[in-house]
């Protein structure tokens, strides 16, 4: 079993508790109505696990492209894009990333946990395939997963991304299955793309953070 990280286990946390979080963080104290100006400004420019950015300015196209490939690119293509915002508050955009890198940053799916724990439950070998430019290992070692996932195939660390059919290939060659005999779930075409690569795929719709996503679907689709 594969499956996508963002979008399909975890969401990133609600943008304004992300922006007075940072803030709190540079010793500034927000109020909720500039926090929300601020934080729709950001997710316009371009938030890590948001919508893509409307226009990446020309200083950040190299980086933008390559940030699932490289951590100091991932790390440069969105501290740029969140200071093009000018929020005027001393290391802020570097406190929005390091959200990122830290559990409670994070939100999971109502799901998440009893899906991954019934699979551990029933032998079924897990793996995340994600399309990312920085460890998510200790996300799941602070949330109790470290033991439910046996291996992480992630777009920094292998030189591809999803759709490539070479990093589902990678993942199932970790796993130790045959293509055509695992399955990806995630949220996006991207994740589908493992169609090509022999797998069979299941696409969740999207569910508001915390709250239930379709992904014990999956555990039907295993049972023997």
């Amino acid at each position: 079993m594969l499956f996508d990280f963002h979008g399909t286990l975890a969401q990133v946390e609600d943008a304004i508790d992300w922006v007075v979080a940072a803030a709190e963080e540079c010793g500034v104290a927000l109020d909720r109505g500039r926090a929300t100006v601020l934080a729709d400004r950001l997710v316009t420019a371009g938030r890590a696990g948001g919508p893509l950015p409307y226009r990446v300015p020309p200083h950040l196209a190299e980086a933008f492209a390559e940030r699932d490939l490289y951590e100091h690119a991932h790390r440069a293509a969105y501290t740029g894009l969140a200071a093009t915002v000018g929020a005027g508050v001393d290391g802020f955009e570097e406190a929005l990333y390091e959200r990122l890198l830290r559990p409670d940053g994070w939100v999971l799916y109502a799901d998440t946990a009893g899906t991954l724990m019934a699979l551990r439950e029933a032998g079924v070998p897990v793996a995340v395939v994600s399309n990312v430019g920085f460890d998510i290992r200790p996300l799941f070692d602070a949330w109790g997963f470290d033991g439910l996932v046996d291996a992480y195939v992630l777009s920094y660390e292998v030189g591809r991304t999803k759709p490539d059919p070479a990093i589902f290939l990678r993942a199932c060659g970790v796993l130790g299955v045959e293509p055509e005999r695992a399955l990806m779930v995630g949220d996006t075409p991207a994740d589908a793309g493992a169609v090509r690569a022999g797998l069979a795929a299941l696409v969740l719709p999207a569910a508001e953070p915390g709250k239930t996503n379709g992904l014990a679907a999956v555990l039907n689709l295993t049972a023997p």
